[in-house]
């Protein structure tokens, strides 16, 4: 908003520059928010369709691009249904609410140092506040629908949200004792020299687990899967959307994923450096400022993780949902509130190996990830030539 703000003609009044910049930044967002999950669910398709041997969308526009624009098109013109005894007032209420739930932490991320609508000093605490607004718009969602199984499906999803929050609001409380603030930006600031500096490597291995810990706990307030128990279609059809069609059900989809890049955002800023580049080299290379293109790059790659596990785990029970909250993920964050917190007191500035595996296990996991990718490219050229004979 700051450089919105700068650019802007000086001789207008300081309100009226105030009004065009936060005007400007809610337009960009909101359409890019809006649009993101055409290229999301594509790529989600593409991404499922090599895991399972498809070829995924492939007839509508080059390489079925147009796939999810066309699907787009058609749920804007399908009829909006309202089953009979519903509230319809808050049957159309409950969608916006997880929509505006899902857009609202944008207003806080730091998508470069004068690239940000709002740096609150308590950003963090915004982001989980405004997160819990899609629990009261997914509760509304199965009440209003006057279907139990929609009822159903939204009394798992807020007993799943509210039991996740509590160990990832643990891991939240580690980099809040490390930095002392809970501003974005400060957060951002604090991991600035390089990839050895971020927070993933901070106090290694106590930190990755706790980023481990945060990004499961994400992929359950998402409902992704292996955590999608609220829309378990073997059991309850579809879950609190089980009655919403047309444009209605499109927003709780579109809100789903702008939940997962929000995540992915999120645990890109506390544990991946923010905007930073893994080297200062690569962060202004020929002059150009790339720090919002670093920051959407881990974004994406983690949104990527988040498609894999989808395709590769089984759902869990609820019951194994639960224990997993409860007796794994919530005694490995308080434990790692305790560690850290004692850490910070005795070593500030990390263990001394910190700055020396970083760049290792970095180097290690892209090169093994290229290396299953190239195995897994060649395997499926050979089924398809096995295939046509």
């Amino acid at each position: 908003m700051d450089y919105i703000y700068a650019l802007l003609p000086a001789d207008l009044p300081n309100w009226l520059r105030v009004l065009g910049a936060g005007v400007v930044c809610a337009v960009i967002g909101v359409t890019a928010m809006a649009l993101g999950p055409l290229l999301y669910v594509y790529a989600e398709t593409k991404v499922a369709g090599f895991m399972q041997d498809r070829i995924g969308p492939k007839r509508v526009g080059p390489h079925g691009l147009l796939q999810t624009v066309a699907d787009a098109v058609k749920l804007l013109f399908k009829e909006a249904i309202y089953p009979a005894g519903a509230d319809k007032k808050l049957f159309i209420l409950a969608p916006c609410l997880v929509v505006v739930g899902a857009f609202l932490s944008f207003v806080v991320l730091p998508f470069g140092s004068r690239m940000q609508a709002v740096d609150l000093n308590v950003g963090l605490f915004y982001v989980v506040a405004v997160s819990s607004l899609s629990t009261v718009g997914l509760i509304m969602a199965g009440w209003a629908s006057n279907n139990k199984y929609a009822l159903f499906g939204a009394m798992r999803s807020a007993a799943q949200i509210v039991s996740y929050e509590i160990p990832a609001m643990m891991a939240l409380l580690t980099i809040v004792m490390i930095v002392g603030s809970l501003s974005l930006q400060e957060v951002v600031w604090a991991q600035a020299g390089g990839l050895q500096n971020w927070f993933l490597f901070r106090y290694f291995p106590i930190m990755p687990v706790v980023a481990l810990v945060f990004f499961t706990a994400g992929l359950a307030e998402c409902n992704r899967a292996p955590f999608d128990i609220p829309e378990a279609e073997s059991e309850l059809v579809a879950g609190f959307h089980t009655e919403y069609s047309g444009f209605f059900f499109a927003m709780f989809f579109m809100a789903e994923y702008t939940e997962m890049l929000v995540i992915s955002a999120v645990t890109s800023v506390l544990f991946l450096g923010g905007w930073w580049a893994p080297h200062p080299a690569l962060q202004q290379p020929f002059g150009l400022p790339l720090g919002p293109v670093w920051l959407i790059a881990k974004a994406w790659f983690l949104m990527f993780v988040m498609m894999w596990l989808r395709w590769t785990l089984p759902r869990l029970r609820v019951d194994q949902l639960m224990y997993v909250a409860w007796k794994v993920l919530l005694p490995i964050g308080l434990t790692a509130v305790v560690l850290v917190g004692g850490l910070v007191m005795w070593v500030p500035n990390g263990f001394v190996w910190d700055g020396w595996v970083g760049w290792p296990l970095t180097l290690f996991l892209f090169g093994f990830l290229f290396v299953l990718m190239q195995r897994a490219i060649r395997w499926s050229r050979k089924r398809a030539v096995e295939m046509a004979a």
